[in-house]
Formats: structure tokens, sequence, C-alpha cells
């Protein structure tokens, strides 16, 4: 019996891993977008008195978070995503997250900023990250390094540090949930 169910959790995390590839090949599809949060920074929100002008100020990639930036390029090479967009976040850790992801130079844009620390903002960035989602929806696979609080605000779904959400966009920024992604 228990080798029975050692076989059926080997096959189950294989199939994981197929999805996972799946969910990967749809970006080569036009119009799908990886929403993906920054990689591993410790801690919680951002220093009071950060500026997001001044990296020493916030709270950045660890070593583990750099190291997972780099898988992650490495995953999006291997699927073949070489010729992806990727926009990003001001804040250091997500421009630290693009940049170990090493396929592409990063275009910020304000949509992907967070607002976490600045709930006022939250209806203005938002609409900004409905626009460039829409002016995505049939356009070439782009990578999205941002924030949870953005990727929850339009998917309503969490993910932790690294991982992401592949979304298909249609042309008024409103998303279909394609499947999640983990490094």
């Amino acid at each position: 019996m228990q080798k029975h169910l050692i076989t059926l959790g080997l096959l189950l995390i294989s199939l994981g891993a197929i999805a996972q590839d799946d969910a990967l090949a749809r970006l080569h599809d036009g119009g799908h977008v990886l929403m993906l949060r920054h990689a591993i920074a410790p801690g919680f929100g951002d220093p009071d008195g950060f500026d997001v002008e001044d990296c020493a100020t916030q709270r950045n990639l660890s070593e583990e978070g750099r190291a997972q930036a780099r898988t992650i390029g490495k995953r999006l090479r291997a699927e073949g995503l070489i010729d992806i967009t990727i926009y990003t976040s001001a804040w250091c850790r997500c421009k630290d997250t693009a940049r170990e992801i090493d396929i592409t130079k990063a275009q910020l844009h304000p949509g992907l900023n967070s607002f976490f620390e600045d709930r006022g903002r939250r209806d203005e960035i938002v609409a900004q990250l409905k626009q460039l989602l829409a002016a995505l929806a049939n356009g070439p696979p782009a990578v999205l390094v941002t924030h949870q609080v953005n990727i929850q605000a339009i998917t309503g779904q969490g993910v932790g540090s690294g991982q992401g959400i592949i979304v298909k966009p249609d042309n008024t920024g409103e998303v279909k949930v394609i499947r999640s992604f983990s490094p």
C-alpha cells in the first residue's frame, strides 16, 4: 500500500510539473501575460520614510531571492521565451527581479507600482495597470514584475514571492486567469 501511495505522489508531482510547463507554453500564444510577484525580499512592506528612488531605504531581494529570479529566467528561456517584453515596478526588488531574470531590459510602468503603503492611490494604479493589460491583449507575450497587491487587485488571487499568475487580458484590461506559476 505504501509503495502505491509513493507512486501516486510521484505521478501527481510529475503532472504538476507538466501543467506548469503547459501554462508557460501559453505565453507563446499572443496576448498571454505572466503577472509575477517580485522574488524573495525578506520582511513586510517598506520601512517608514522609504524612497522609491533609493534602494538603500527599501526592502530588497535576498541572495535567495536573486537565485529565485535567475531560476525563473532559466525556466522562461528553457520554454523558448526569449522574445518577451518585461515590464516592472519602480521598486528596487522588482527591478532587481527583472534584471536577474536576464532576458531583456525591463521597462518601468507606473501601473505596476505598489500601493500597499498608499491605499489612496489604488484606483489610479489599478487603472494604469488595466490600460497596460488592454494594450497587451493582442500583443506578444509579456512578464509584468510587480507586487502582491497589484496581482490581487487584478486577479483576486494572492501569490507568494517569485510566484505569479498567467492571464489572458481582453481589450478593456479585464483578465481571464489561466494558471498559477511557481519557479
